[in-house]
Parts: structure tokens; sequence; C-alpha cells
């Protein structure tokens, strides 16, 4: 089924998140009454709720969204190149220009979202925040009413389940194990609070947004029996400046 999919008609996409706030203190007093609820089953006895803090990224009631990255393939002249950009800043500024993104170039029926986990973590957590800020849902997210195989969503992680609903498997070991070159060189998704709010590195973090949007295309194209893009080049004029060829 993947191999009958037009790569050009896939949107292959990577967030990161970090906690709304730098510390606990900072939490408004009613959702620091929510926090322990929300969080008690992964918690378990092993933290305190402030502890804990640390991780609320992950979840959408507490944390934000500080990175888009999004990029595509396209064939020009017979070559393959992935083109990718980030979307970065106050977070309803860039769920904004996101949206503008799916609203204009990837609004077709044809057209297909993919991330590693999106399924359970990018897409709803990307939706979650848009009506959080009253952003209203492009089509490729307003899952409301849509029957299953109406879901514009690929997810590499499921596709390398094969029905094994139990089976986890992360970005970095699939890439491994699919001879993917390995996207986690320089920070990994635990050290992106740290460096967020800590080091106010965005930048860092943009390029490690855009190495995992590069790995996620990568895999699409290991799904197909196609080999990896392998050659990196940028263009400054263009919007969609990391470029990789085949």
């Amino acid at each position: 089924m993947i191999g009958k999919i037009n790569p050009e008609h896939v949107l292959f996409l990577d967030i990161e998140t970090v906690p709304q706030f730098a510390s606990y203190n900072q939490v408004d007093p009613e959702l620091q009454d929510l926090w322990p609820q929300k969080t008690r089953y992964q918690r378990k006895d092993e933290f305190s709720a402030e502890e804990f803090y640390d991780r609320a990224g992950i979840w959408a009631e507490f944390g934000r969204i500080i990175c888009i990255s999004a990029g595509f393939l396209r064939n020009v002249s017979g070559d393959w190149q992935f083109r990718v950009t980030s979307y970065h800043g106050e977070e309803p500024k860039l769920l904004s220009e996101f949206k503008n993104l799916l609203d204009t170039h990837f609004s077709r029926p044809q057209h297909l979202l993919c991330a590693h986990n999106g399924k359970e973590f990018d897409f709803p957590y990307i939706a979650r925040r848009m009506i959080i800020h009253g952003i209203e849902l492009p089509d490729k997210l307003n899952l409301f009413g849509k029957k299953p195989w109406e879901v514009a969503h690929l997810d590499t992680m499921e596709l390398w389940k094969f029905g094994d609903y139990k089976h986890y498997t992360s970005l970095k070991l699939m890439a491994k194990v699919l001879g993917v070159p390995s996207p986690k060189e320089d920070i990994d998704g635990s050290q992106v609070r740290d460096v967020y709010y800590e080091n106010g590195d965005i930048d860092r973090i943009i390029e490690y947004c855009e190495r995992d949007t590069v790995t996620v295309a990568q895999l699409f194209r290991r799904f197909r029996n196609e080999p990896c893009l392998r050659t990196t080049r940028y263009c400054g004029s263009d919007p969609f400046y990391l470029i990789f060829e085949s």
C-alpha cells in the first residue's frame, strides 16, 4: 500500500515541546492542583509532582510547542530532493504559520501527514494546542466525524508494528536497524527542556527537530525499499533551505 503513495503528496514533520513554564512555582495554582492527578500513573511514588514537572512538555495541557519542522520530497529532473523548514517563536504564531502551510499547500484529499509516533503524539498535540489558542483546525488535523480511512495520517512507528500493538520502537533504534543515518548527533528529547530554558539555544533545538524530520522521510523511503537521501546542501534564498538529495 505504501508503495502506491505519491511521495510528493506527503508532508513529514516533527515537533519539539517543553513545559509551559521554566519552573513549577510559575504554574497557575489551580493547574498545580490538577497536575498530580494528570500524572499520577506516570509518576508513581518515584517523584513528587513538583519534581516531575520537568516532563510536563509531553502533555498538551501543561506543555507547549516551541518548534515544528516540516519537509517534503520533490522530484527535480529525475533526482529526489527533500526540503525542510521550521516554524518557531511564540506558540500562537508558529501554529498559525503551520496551519497556513496545511491550508495552502497540503490541503488536497491525497495529501498526507507523516511523523514517528505521530498518531499518539505529534498530530493530537498540535491539534490540542491550536484549540487552546483558538486557532481553527486545518482539515488534516480535524478528525471529528471522520472514518478511520478518511484520516490522512501516516505513522512510521505504526508501519513498523505490522499489527503488533504492544510494540514500541524509538526513532533512533528504527533508523539504526534500517541503515538510516542517525538523527541523534547532538541532543535528545530528554534534553530539550534544559537547552531551551537553561541555555536559551533555540537554534540547537531547531536543528535537532529538522534532523528528526529528515529521518522520518528516510524511514518512509526505506519502507518503500528505496535508498536513503545522503547529500546535503543549503539554499539560503529559499525558505525551505535544507536539502537532501539522492
